[in-house]
């Protein structure tokens, strides 16, 4: 029975717009202007809530260290959480994709560097958390992705085994832990870096979720 672990943020949902507006409004709280752009800065925004609020301390021209950032990532957090899912949305073709995969017979969960509370109430807003068997987020465990302990310890909560689990998801966080853990990786194509992902050089790509039985059947013929 295959196991398939996918990742929330950029390979599930785009949720780089509330990301974004999360950061902006701490900045704003501050005195400074919106510092990141929420087109071009949707990648860092898929890296979590510190690297962007390092880029955008970054911007400001003016000394800062971590402390800053441990400043306001709190803030950052409670402004997401008031306003998790103004601009998300699924990818599209997600749904009809886990509903066909769960019909096959695949365990499906999620193993992601969210803060376990909020991935859990995003998924439920998004209406798709009943789908999984499991969701580990960035505090369920001592390591976070690209740990492979985090990954692991997922697929195992799910009721699978590594030797016939997939990791889809859409940055190298993702590609590392699922090299780690010494399992198959399939990254998505439909985020902010496209293509580019390729130069991770992961088991196969995902460009679309229609495609999705296609490309984990191309995984099979590689292992074979």
């Amino acid at each position: 029975m295959q196991t398939i672990i996918f990742d929330l943020d950029g390979t599930l949902a785009d949720t780089s717009g509330d990301l974004i507006a999360a950061a902006n409004a701490c900045f704003l709280a501050l005195g400074h202007g919106a510092m990141l752009d929420p087109i071009k800065d949707q990648l860092t925004a898929f890296h979590g809530g510190r690297a962007m609020l390092r880029l955008g301390f970054g911007r400001l021209g003016q000394p800062w260290d971590e402390a800053d950032i441990d400043r306001q990532y709190p803030d950052l957090l409670r402004h997401y959480s008031a306003h998790i899912d103004v601009h998300t949305r699924l990818y599209d073709g997600v749904e009809p994709a886990l509903d066909r995969l769960a019909k096959a017979g695949c365990i499906l969960g999620v193993c992601t560097n969210k803060p376990a509370a909020l991935a859990e109430e995003l998924l439920v807003r998004l209406g798709i958390r009943a789908r999984f068997a499991a969701m580990l987020g960035s505090d369920s465990v001592a390591a976070r992705k690209p740990d492979p302990g985090h990954l692991l310890e997922t697929i195992r909560q799910a009721g699978g085994v590594p030797e016939s689990a997939v990791l889809v998801g859409d940055t190298q966080n993702d590609s590392a832990a699922a090299r780690a853990a010494g399992v198959a990786c399939l990254l998505v194509t439909f985020g902010p870096e496209g293509q580019g992902v390729a130069r991770l050089n992961p088991d196969g790509l995902l460009d679309h979720y229609d495609q999705i039985e296609t490309a984990l059947a191309g995984l099979k013929r590689r292992a074979d």
